[in-house]
């Protein structure tokens, strides 16, 4: 005998939708005893219902007042139907209380969500519509709306697919054999489908629009880095490989390989490695590479050594330095024995072209990229520079990848305002949202006064790339170009690191937990002031720009800032901070004249605060100037103004208390090695 029987679970008032809810048993006579069988039990999901209880949360208490619950069923003691009604009331009546039987309460806090990158940055579009040609502004304006809007429907989401899904290496297959077989997952591999499709490098080398290419091309890199994944990194070598190529020369393999990294059709698209680190590491690439090219007798080489640390390891080709070996097996070392040369990773049958790969690197970010350690053992290549000259041709390879890195860190400062200033209208704190207190707001508006100000920096290196591309740079737009490319490196990565860092903050201890996705967005800015270049070498870079120019950059650099800043000088809201300007500047001037004086070793001592320096003036020029143009709004002027408060001549004032003197130097020794056993009296 089976009956149907339908009844009532209660549930407490704030889970209005979810009361009454059926459950169906069927019970059957066995044994002188009823029997009774779920056949339904709807569940609440607080995805589609806003809920955060199920009613599995409720089965314990269930269990326990009302039914002896097992894997069979739910057994009900005959006879004792009033004593159950007393129990299912006493239930009802608990349920009511917050947290009962519930397994995590009503904690929830809203996700803040990412809108379009193009439409929300005023800023951007502002500097855009001050510098394109009309025709230009219009066209590439409806191709950032529409990217845009590509970058939250598919791109973030494949960015974070990428994050949690890094690459992982299969050495060997099930048959023993060695395959050194990369593993990506499918999100990596759709983004690098949508980079060719998207023309994120080939923008650069068809100048549609004619200078103006580049800025369009950085543009579309800045939406798109910080959603990417990290698969910027390896965009950012393509760029570079495709930059030394078209300055060598595109002829022979050359011609293909360019096709390939250039290309907008995603089956045909290559991206290309940079391997030059060695186990000895480091950015003295002319002592520490031990790699040895043995020329062959169809005019190819064959390469073996060792590479420490290969980025985008799963590339299809590649740029590396090696040292050509003599008929007698010798080498010559230094900078003056390395050369550079082109080769593809894998073979026509795809296998790997004379390459293991040791291991994977586990790094503190971007674990997103395959980066790796690998053996080359006659890796197939070709000499793509003059013997010897080697570093001199991966300088416009250097230029490319900084001018990257600097928009990895605006692109990752502007994410994060973002997400902080949305969250920042959701959350509620102390009776009202973050966005009504002054003091969270003050903070945000500092950050962003960094992210503008690094934003114009990156958009100058870009503008002057692109003048220079289509050889309409003048002798003071190169000089800027090679002094302004290390200083806005260094200097936009230490404010990307300070600025997420804070940003994190705006969220408090969920700015701390791995799964919101916030801190990933740290631990991949600290490779900002490490990769091509710490912050040290390129300040010493700078100097070496200088001294190279016979001072001549430095005479550019001067004239640009005070040509921007004069722009300003008759605007009244931006008086004061000209004046700070103007001051800034002649310190530096002066500093300038009496550097010499201080031999070789005050100069290093200097070089970092003389390239924060730079910076800080620089940007604040190029923020006067964004101000003073026509149309400009309150909020350029006042981004100026915030600027110009800081100390912008930090090499000036670190020079009035002595920090360059050699007996300070002395000290520094002496408070770093304190106490160590290498220390030095």
């Amino acid at each position: 005998m089976q009956k149907r029987m339908k009844f009532s679970m209660p549930f407490p008032p704030q889970f209005s939708q979810a009361r009454s809810a059926p459950i169906y048993c069927t019970w059957q006579r066995s044994l002188g005893r009823r029997i009774g069988f779920i056949s339904h039990l709807p569940m609440w999901s607080p995805v589609t219902s806003g809920h955060p209880m199920i009613l599995g949360c409720l089965l314990p208490r269930f269990q326990e007042r009302c039914w002896a619950l097992s894997c069979r069923g739910i057994k009900r003691i005959a006879g004792q139907r009033e004593q159950t009604e007393a129990w299912d009331k006493h239930t009802s009546e608990e349920l009511k209380v917050p947290f009962a039987r519930t397994a995590t309460g009503t904690f929830f806090q809203e996700q803040p969500k990412i809108g379009n990158p193009y439409l929300e940055d005023a800023f951007l579009q502002g500097y855009l519509k001050a510098h394109l040609p009309s025709k230009v502004l219009e066209e590439v304006s409806l191709d950032l709306e529409r990217f845009g809007a590509r970058v939250v429907a598919e791109i973030d989401s494949l960015g974070r697919e990428c994050e949690l899904n890094p690459p992982a290496l299969q050495q060997y297959n099930a048959w023993g054999q060695r395959v050194d077989h990369i593993i990506t997952c499918p999100a990596w591999k759709r983004l690098k489908e949508i980079a060719a499709e998207e023309g994120l490098v080939a923008e650069a080398y068809e100048r549609r629009y004619s200078n103006w290419s580049r800025v369009h091309q950085i543009t579309k890199l800045y939406l798109y880095a910080a959603s990417s994944g990290l698969f910027s990194c390896p965009l950012a070598m393509t760029d570079g490989a495709a930059k030394v190529i078209e300055t060598l020369g595109i002829s022979g393999p050359l011609e293909k390989a360019f096709g390939h990294l250039t290309s907008r059709d995603p089956r045909k698209f290559w991206t290309s490695g940079q391997w030059m680190t060695e186990r000895r590491g480091g950015s003295d690439v002319g002592c520490s590479t031990e790699t040895v090219a043995k020329e062959q007798a169809d005019g190819t080489y064959c390469l073996y050594g060792f590479k420490w640390f290969t980025s985008a390891t799963d590339a299809d080709m590649t740029l590396t330095l090696a040292r050509i070996m003599d008929v007698h097996g010798e080498v010559e070392q230094g900078s003056r024995g390395l050369s550079l040369f082109f080769m593809e990773v894998r073979d026509k049958e795809g296998k790997l072209n004379g390459v293991e790969v040791q291991r994977l690197k586990e790094k503190l970010g971007t674990r997103q990229v395959p980066t790796a350690e690998l053996l080359l053992d006659g890796a197939k290549a070709h000499r793509i520079s003059a013997e010897g000259r080697g570093v001199a041709s991966i300088a416009n390879m250097l230029t490319i990848t900084r001018i990257h890195n600097v928009n990895g860190s605006v692109s990752g400062m502007k994410r994060i305002i973002n997400l902080g200033r949305d969250y920042a209208s959701k959350r509620v704190a102390f009776g009202k949202f973050l966005k009504d207190h002054p003091l969270h707001i003050q903070t945000m508006a500092r950050m962003e006064v960094q992210r503008r100000g690094a934003f114009l920096l990156l958009m100058e290196v870009a503008r002057l790339l692109g003048l220079e591309e289509t050889s309409m740079a003048s002798e003071r737009d190169q000089l800027l170009l090679r002094l302004l490319t290390p200083v806005a490196k260094l200097y936009t990565g230490k404010q990307a690191i300070a600025v997420i860092s804070e940003g994190l903050e705006c969220f408090g201890g969920q700015g701390y937990m791995e799964d919101t996705g916030l801190p990933v967005t740290l631990r991949d800015a600290q490779v900002l002031t490490i990769w091509e270049g710490t912050t040290n070498i390129l300040s010493l870079d700078v100097l070496r720009s200088l001294t190279k120019s016979q001072g001549r950059a430095l005479v550019a650099f001067f004239s640009a800032v005070q040509g921007k800043v004069e722009l300003a000088s008759n605007i009244k809201d931006l008086e004061s901070a000209v004046q700070r300007m103007q001051s800034a500047i002649s310190k530096l001037e002066e500093f300038s004249q009496r550097v010499g004086s201080k031999g070789p070793s005050g100069t290093e001592l200097a070089a970092r605060d003389f390239a924060y320096t730079l910076a800080r003036i620089y940007t604040g020029a190029l923020l006067l100037e964004h101000a003073a143009r026509p149309g400009a709004s309150f909020t350029d002027i006042f981004t100026a103004q915030r600027w110009c408060t800081q100390d912008l001549c930090p090499v000036a004032t670190e020079e009035a208390t002595g920090s360059y003197d050699p007996e300070v130097a002395s000290l520094d020794t002496s408070l770093v090695y304190e106490g160590s056993p290498f220390g030095r009296m």
